[in-house]
């Protein structure tokens, strides 16, 4: 998705609004689409007066599936009403299962994008925004970090992997942990541990992209998965998250926490890497050896053929 679902809209004006029912009683002020099937499901994407959804990067919802199209179709607001538009797309755009050109939308209509992705369009209140972004964190979301959870990463791997393969595009990922980290746990006492993931987690996050994926992998190990993003480039961007950790001001109890971290790089296409459990431990190997190597370095996986 092109849009990270911790994205605030500043301004309630430029959100879709929806009118009272005929009683006057239900003030839903809030458009979305809810992700209820495909990748990402539970996720919630606000709306705004013109919403294109594709799998091209100037979609402002990106999906990646087979039979999307770059601009596949888009939603827009005219006189209060909205309104769901196919772009041309090669596979179509379907509400409660027939497919449209141009359809006026209602609170509950489903839409079909692609072979498995279905939105559901409706109205929310505060309450019900608040609802069911809870329940997409906790089921998406790691508890301490806030960052996406290993489970997310498993499922957006293998979706991203499938489409890569396919279109031959770049698909890199990027694996990494905190060197010696039971050293903090132990002569510092696992809050300050706790501590150094959650700062680490938001600042990775502030130097990636809104289309990567970064994700807790267990411990003190997460992973970034970076669409469209050579050997190279992920390797530039993971030499650019080694060196601003390395000055990276941890602090607990008054003291800083001085970390460093190790990574491992891979990238599909690769002949060697045919499945998405090979593209994960060849980045585990590069992540190995780079602590084999005396730590806090980046090692990019090189094919042998």
């Amino acid at each position: 998705m092109a849009m990270d679902d911790d994205d605030e809209l500043e301004d309630d004006s430029t959100v879709i609004g929806a009118n009272p029912d005929s009683l006057g009683t239900l003030h839903k002020d809030r458009a979305y689409l809810i992700v209820i099937a495909g990748t990402q499901v539970g996720e919630m994407i606000p709306l705004r007066a013109t919403t294109i959804i594709g799998r091209g990067v100037d979609a402002d919802v990106r999906l990646v599936e087979d039979k999307m199209s770059r601009r596949h179709c888009r939603l827009l607001v005219e006189d209060g009403v909205t309104y769901l538009e196919d772009l041309g797309s090669s596979n179509g755009t379907y509400v409660n299962g027939t497919r449209i050109a141009r359809q006026k939308l209602n609170d509950g209509d489903k839409i079909q994008v692609g072979e498995t992705t279905i939105l559901k369009f409706t109205y929310n209140d505060s309450l019900e925004e608040t609802f069911q972004k809870q329940m997409y964190d906790s089921a998406l979301r790691d508890g301490l970090t806030k960052i996406f959870n290993k489970k997310y990463f498993q499922d957006r791997v293998r979706t991203e992997f499938a489409f890569s393969a396919r279109h031959k595009t770049a698909l890199s990922l990027i694996l990494f942990d905190i060197d010696h980290f039971k050293q903090v746990n132990d002569t510092r006492g696992h809050l300050a541990g706790d501590r150094a993931l959650v700062v680490l987690a938001q600042h990775v996050l502030d130097l990636v992209r809104t289309e990567d994926v970064l994700a807790r992998y267990g411990g003190e190990e997460f992973v970034v998965l970076c669409r469209e993003t050579s050997a190279q480039n992920a390797g530039v961007l993971a030499e650019r998250i080694r060196a601003s950790v390395e000055q990276l001001p941890i602090v607990f109890n008054g003291e800083r926490i001085p970390i460093t971290i190790s990574m491992g790089v891979a990238m599909i296409p690769d002949r060697e890497l045919a499945d998405v459990d090979a593209f994960v431990n060849a980045a585990d190997a590069a992540l190995y050896e780079a602590k084999r190597s005396g730590r806090n370095r980046v090692v990019v996986h090189r094919s042998a053929t």
